[in-house]
């Protein structure tokens, strides 16, 4: 178990990071502009759950092998900024469907978007390298059971992540479903979520490999 003022310490350095808007926080108000607070809120849960092999990598040691490889890295990240871009593309031609049925999301379509979100957040090598670099500093190698503190402090940061993020979504939702009186002005948030998606896709694109 992580010491608990080490656990608070990296708690409060995850929430400073969570809240400061950044690749996260726009991919889900893109989203949540799109398909409205439930497709963001799915999105939020399908994106944490992506995450969950990334800190398992992390504990056993394989996340620090991925993120020194050139090759792997490099893959992870195109792979992760093509599928946004993707996304991003989906949204703007779907956006009059999206206008019409507004938040009344099919079962089927729900797990879609769970399962976008999951692949996103897979495929996100900031939140790799992030993990990497920031879960060792808070392990008490004293203590033994590296692995364990190490997934212990990922679960922290993905509480903390869905929870603020689901925020993000709500208020995103929310705003989208106000303007949801006029068809055209949905169908132009749906497109600008598309665009934020695009935008984020080509930025994830062209970081350099060390953040």
């Amino acid at each position: 178990m992580v010491p608990g003022p080490s656990l608070l310490a990296f708690a409060l350095a995850s929430l400073a990071l969570i809240v400061i808007p950044g690749p996260s926080v726009l991919f889900v108000i893109g989203r949540s502009l799109a398909l409205g607070r439930v497709g963001g809120l799915l999105s939020v849960l399908g994106n944490a759950i992506g995450m969950l092999p990334l800190v398992v990598a992390v504990a056993l040691g394989i996340g620090a092998i991925v993120a020194q490889s050139l090759v792997l890295f490099t893959v992870i990240k195109f792979v992760g900024a093509g599928y946004l871009v993707y996304l991003g593309i989906q949204a703007i031609r779907h956006r009059r469907h999206t206008a019409v049925t507004h938040e009344a999301t099919p079962l089927r379509s729900r797990w879609r978007i769970l399962s976008e979100g999951f692949v996103v957040g897979l495929t996100n090598p900031k939140s790799l390298v992030f993990f990497v670099a920031v879960l060792p500093q808070f392990v008490d190698y004293r203590a033994g059971g590296i692995p364990l503190q190490l997934f212990e402090l990922g679960a922290v940061f993905l509480v903390l992540a869905l929870t603020f993020d689901s925020v993000w979504a709500l208020a995103a939702g929310t705003a989208r479903q106000w303007f949801g009186r006029s068809p055209k002005r949905v169908e132009r948030l749906g497109a600008t979520g598309g665009v934020l998606m695009i935008g984020l896709g080509g930025v994830l694109a062209f970081t350099g490999v060390k953040h």
